[in-house]
């Protein structure tokens, strides 16, 4: 049985995928699942797991909530979010378009979670903003009346955050592989082509 304290996680799964069509991106299939899907799998273990965005199909026991105003930027989504976690001293915070992020890679930052927070850096040294864990007061203080659209750089930078670069295996994907583009979602889907069952691994 895990000795880590229990977790929320709140997911930002909003944005109007512009580069993508417009499509809503979070439901757009990586693989033999969505990206959401596979995010939320991530976070398994978390409770409650707060999605928020527009009307979109979740799981049973996943809350979905709205960012006031829609469509103000991850600030303000991050706050909705967090207003809906409970009183989880510990909260999850990820994009839900990382189609490769794992439960062992969740687990990892919850173990590293030292001061307000940990976050993953990927391979050319980026903060990852939205694959972290933090402690969920300070981030609801440091989310508390920030303006529409604010950077969430900016908002997250006073906090005292610890920095936590994966391994990452030859042919495997990075967790923090996001898909903004129609290029990177091509290639996510690639790379989770030839990973499935029944194909060359690697």
């Amino acid at each position: 049985m895990s000795s880590l304290p229990p977790f929320a996680a709140v997911v930002l799964a909003g944005g109007r995928a512009a580069r993508l069509g417009g499509r809503p991106k979070p439901q757009l299939e990586v693989g033999d699942r969505t990206m959401l899907s596979s995010v939320l799998a991530a976070l398994d273990g978390a409770g409650p797991r707060v999605v928020v965005g527009p009307p979109q199909p979740l799981p049973a026991g996943v809350l979905l909530v709205r960012e006031s105003p829609p469509g103000g930027g991850p600030v303000p989504a991050l706050a909705a979010g967090l207003a809906a976690a409970g009183d989880a001293e510990v909260v999850a915070v990820l994009a839900a378009d990382l189609p490769f992020v794992t439960l062992d890679v969740v687990t990892a930052l919850r173990e590293r979670l030292t001061g307000d927070g940990v976050l993953v850096v990927d391979d050319t040294g980026r903060d990852q903003l939205l694959l972290g864990v933090w402690r969920t007061a300070v981030l609801r203080a440091a989310t508390a009346g920030a303006r529409p659209h604010a950077p969430l750089r900016g908002v997250l930078a006073p906090l005292a955050v610890r920095r936590y670069r994966p391994a990452v295996r030859a042919g495997v994907p990075a967790p923090w592989t996001d898909c903004d583009t129609p290029a990177e979602l091509a290639r996510a889907r690639a790379a989770a082509t030839a990973r499935l069952p029944g194909r060359a691994q690697e």
